[in-house]
């Protein structure tokens, strides 16, 4: 039927579409996150500025 002999090509067409559901899915709900707080952006600065120091030293 549609030429769409045997287990194999049929079973291909399903696991592309589920798999491209399922990275949309996954896109959509982790969509904003990974952002810093703004304690964590200041302790990164913090970081930053100390580590510039160090290689300054050197």
């Amino acid at each position: 039927m549609f030429g769409l002999e045997g287990l194999g090509v049929p079973a291909g067409f399903a696991l592309t579409l589920l798999s491209a559901l399922l990275c949309i899915w996954y896109g959509v709900k982790n969509w904003n996150r990974g952002h810093l707080s703004d304690d964590e952006a200041r302790r990164k600065q913090a970081w930053a500025r100390e580590e510039q120091k160090v290689e300054e030293n050197l």
